[in-house]
């Protein structure tokens, strides 16, 4: 089997726990825009869509939703990040920098958008870690498509069958199989088992630590 020599990272729900301020968020923003009512596990469930996308799946034919959702979330959520904040989950940064001096190359793609991951990255002190970062405003189109993925590996010059694509949603998985790498689900995010299970991902963890033993059995098969 060929030896993973690069990972691409999902960020909300693999990275950084934003969870608790994104539904807060939507929320929000339903109130103020007068949309219908959402729960907090189906607003939950579209994190990892780029906004733009986000009406079409709880609203579908809405046009104030598709109108107005995205740039009112925006204002809302700059708004909300810093009283709420964000936390990175356990073992991250450690596990990102062993990976980094074990000499992988690394990348993240995010739905999220590029000047907000920017942001991101830098209060966390990670950006040295990362090749490129892919924000939802730099791509056409969005997960599950593997537009994303492919301007990384174009980009950096990466092969495909080298490279790990690693998220905590289904439309993760799908956009890195559609690209041709080998995936891995991380459990403890924002997707539901049995949906990462149905995507068939290659690699199934529990904990971002564990994605290091992982790859070692990955390249021992």
């Amino acid at each position: 089997m060929t030896t993973i020599r690069n990972i691409i990272f999902d960020f909300d729900g693999t990275l950084v726990d934003t969870a608790p301020l994104i539904v807060a968020t939507i929320q929000a923003t339903i109130a103020e825009l007068g949309l219908e009512a959402h729960t907090d596990a189906e607003c939950r469930a579209t994190i990892g869509l780029r906004l733009e996308d986000v009406p079409s799946v709880l609203w579908p034919a809405n046009e104030v939703a598709a109108r107005d959702f995205a740039g009112t979330y925006r204002r809302i959520f700059d708004e909300l990040k810093r009283p709420l904040g964000v936390t990175c989950f356990p073992r991250v940064i450690e596990t990102l920098d062993t990976l980094h001096h074990d000499g992988y190359r690394m990348a993240i793609a995010s739905s999220r958008s590029h000047k907000s991951l920017d942001e991101y990255v830098k209060q966390f002190g990670i950006e040295d870690y990362f090749d490129m970062l892919i924000g939802g405003d730099d791509v056409e189109h969005g997960k599950p498509s593997a537009e994303p993925v492919v301007k990384i590996l174009q980009a950096c010059g990466w092969s495909a069958n080298e490279t790990l694509t690693v998220g905590d949603a289904a439309v993760d998985i799908m956009m890195g199989h559609a690209a041709g790498t080998a995936t891995c689900a991380v459990t403890y995010g924002n997707g539901q088992r049995a949906e990462l299970t149905s995507a068939a991902p290659t690699l199934m963890i529990d904990t971002f630590d564990s994605l290091t033993n992982a790859l070692l059995k990955k390249d021992n098969v």
